[in-house]
């Protein structure tokens, strides 16, 4: 039986001619899901206690999470419906989903606030996980005030305030978690109760060391890259300057909406034409929240983007998930990208995690009558034309293709370590690349061998080195390219990886210019493809391809440096998006000592790709500067140089 957000009837097609989806299609959504909370709710509603794997944090901060979390949807939902103190719409009609939700969520807070409940919420303590859930309790207080906080008994009121201030002049985590304590004080200060200005003020003053420029923040110190910028960095601080007002924001906020204006100016480009994310960074079962900035823009009225353009990005991510099972039969959003797939997720994350994709219902708070919901949907810049895209600031490539909606995500700049010390690898991070149609072979064992689009050295017993900390070294125009230091088993030698990555047309030209010890082999893999079903597989002198049943294909054809001999690394229940995958790989022959060039054609499309072809018609030379020249098939020539002689002609 068709979900209800699935059978809604379209009320304007011409309005959505690219979704079909309207706001009674948010709404219906939002409904659901909190529908099917209620079997897991504990009986005084201040815990949700979901099924699936739990968190490291342990069952009562998990049910803790399942109120807080869900609380934000139906805030956004509450306020959404416009309904007044006496839980009727503006129009007078009855709105019955909506005044449960308000009964419901204010019984929980009534429950979860008193100590000498069973159900009591555990008190903030320094850099507790409970900082993060308290940070989405106060933003759905602040939003639904008139219907929940201006009716609550003023013992309850106490009692919550209570609960708050142990956020007063407690230590967080330095990172996006300073701002869970700016929105959560700023809440205590906005209902007149005792909290600390240099806890706001410093969460705010931290994050401006953490600005990178175009609209770019790192998450922490470091080259923390990835969707937590506009689900967390960007969002946060506009929705303090709501609890504050005007008055109060002390002028952060026009800071705040135009770097929110810049960030928005090439993120539409981070969407297929189907609707997906770019695969990429941590915490991805929040799904949805990646459309979380694209709302912001329209409620913090600082976006760039066309209203139309904003609802068919949103509704189109919501209609891509809806589409593939989430939520689930249950009603519910299992851990996992489509389907539950823990390799996708961190020990973090519990059964109600997922639920911070309420973040992605944000623009319910804006009226019906709003032009992100009356004006016509817009196609996406995928939908358009071929786009090219360079963010310097993240050191990433952006590479979308109309004729098939795939964009590629070239990552030559986002590691998620610290600036100095001990580094660590993560599939989700320390790839070459990333896309909308394929997810990172994640499970433990195939991390282990890490084939997919990762270059390495590997040791005599096949042991592959790893991508720790990246150097970003360039990014503009079509290219980019960064260093990275391989480290072979049992060795404290660096053994320096300078790659660069071009893009024509529809393919990747990558440039490695490999430092390594004689005898090791070098591996390269491509894009790894996931289906239900096993991917076809195929090889022939210098090239391999991997295809699934419905044609999307990855392919690497090897131009210079590589042995004739290619393969293909299949793995099982490893990739997020099918329980059978499979990556094309080249390999060297023994490396002999010293320098090596090795260049490959990366393809990742829904079109028929024809290797050997490719391989004969494409021209690479490399001269004794290590100078690579390719001639590609249209006669355009690109030249890729080392680094170092790049510096030297420079200066």
């Amino acid at each position: 039986m068709p979900a209800p957000y699935l059978s809604l009837p379209p009320t304007d097609r011409v309005r959505s001619p690219l979704t079909g989806w309207t706001r009674a299609h948010w709404e219906a959504l939002a409904d659901q899901q909190l529908a099917a909370l209620l079997p897991y709710a504990t009986p005084g509603f201040a815990q949700y206690r979901l099924p699936g794997r739990g968190s490291w944090s342990g069952v009562v901060l998990d049910g803790l999470e399942g109120f807080a979390r869900t609380f934000l949807l139906a805030s956004f939902r509450i306020a959404g419906a416009g309904t007044d103190t006496t839980g009727t719409g503006n129009d007078g009609t009855e709105t019955p989903a909506v005044s449960h939700l308000i009964e419901r969520y204010t019984q929980g807070l009534t429950t979860g606030t008193d100590r000498d409940h069973a159900e009591a919420w555990p008190e903030l303590t320094d850099c507790s996980q409970q900082m993060v859930e308290a940070a989405s309790i106060a933003i759905g207080l602040h939003e639904t005030r008139p219907w929940i906080w201006d009716r609550l008994d003023s013992r309850v009121q106490e009692r919550v305030v209570d609960w708050f201030s142990g956020f007063v002049g407690a230590r967080t985590w330095d990172n996006n978690w300073r701002l869970f304590q700016v929105v959560a004080e700023q809440f205590l200060a906005s209902v007149g109760a005792p909290y600390s200005q240099s806890d706001i003020d410093g969460g705010l003053d931290r994050i401006e060391d953490w600005y990178v420029g175009d609209g770019w923040y790192s998450d922490g110190d470091g080259r923390n890259f990835d969707y937590y910028v506009g689900w967390a960095l960007h969002l946060y601080p506009l929705l303090w300057a709501r609890i504050a007002g005007p008055d109060c924001d002390g002028g952060r906020a026009k800071a705040y909406r135009e770097r929110l204006s810049l960030f928005l100016e090439t993120y539409p480009q981070f969407f297929g034409a189907d609707g997906a994310p770019v695969h990429q960074g941590r915490s991805l079962t929040y799904r949805m929240a990646a459309t979380a900035p694209v709302w912001l823009g329209a409620l913090a009225d600082c976006t760039p983007l066309a209203p139309g353009l904003t609802r068919r990005l949103a509704s189109g991510t919501a209609r891509h998930f809806a589409e593939r099972g989430v939520p689930d039969e249950r009603g519910l959003q299992p851990l996992g990208w489509y389907d539950t797939h823990l390799p996708t997720t961190q020990p973090y994350s519990g059964p109600a995690s997922p639920y911070w994709s309420s973040k992605g219902f944000l623009g319910l708070l804006l009226p019906a009558e709003h032009p992100v919901w009356t004006d016509r949907e817009l196609p996406l810049p995928v939908e358009r034309e071929t786009q090219y895209t360079a963010l310097p600031a993240p050191g990433w490539l952006l590479h979308g293709t109309p004729h098939d909606g795939i964009v590629r995500l070239i990552n030559h700049g986002s590691d998620h370590n610290p600036l100095d010390g001990p580094a660590d690898d993560d599939p989700h991070y320390a790839k070459l690349a990333y896309s909308t149609a394929t997810a990172p072979e994640s499970a433990p064992h195939a991390w282990s061998r890490t084939v997919d689009n990762h270059v390495a050295l590997l040791a005599p017993d096949g042991t592959p080195s790893r991508r720790r900390r990246i150097h970003p070294l360039t990014c503009e125009g079509h290219r980019a390219s960064s260093r990275h230091h391989a480290q072979l088993p049992d060795s404290d030698a660096e053994f320096p990886i300078e790659s660069t990555s071009v893009l024509h047309g529809p393919w990747e030209l990558r440039v490695h210019r490999v430092e390594a010890p004689a005898g090791v082999t070098v591996r390269e893999g491509g894009h790894a493809v996931a289906d239900t079903t096993r991917p076809h597989a195929d090889q022939g002198p210098g090239w391999s391809l991997a295809r699934t049943e419905s044609g999307l294909t990855s392919a690497v054809v090897a131009l210079h440096g590589w042995d004739t001999r290619a393969g293909t690394a299949r793995e099982v229940e490893a990739n997020a998006f099918g329980p059978h995958s499979a990556t094309p790989y080249l390999r060297s022959l023994p490396h002999p000592g010293g320098t090596t060039v090795h260049v490959t054609l990366v393809a990742l499309t829904r079109d028929a790709v024809h290797p050997q072809a490719l391989r004969e018609a494409i021209a690479c030379t490399v001269d004794s500067r290590e100078r690579v020249t390719v001639t590609f098939p249209d006669g355009e020539v690109v030249t890729v140089s080392p680094h170092s002689i790049q510096r030297a002609a420079a200066s």
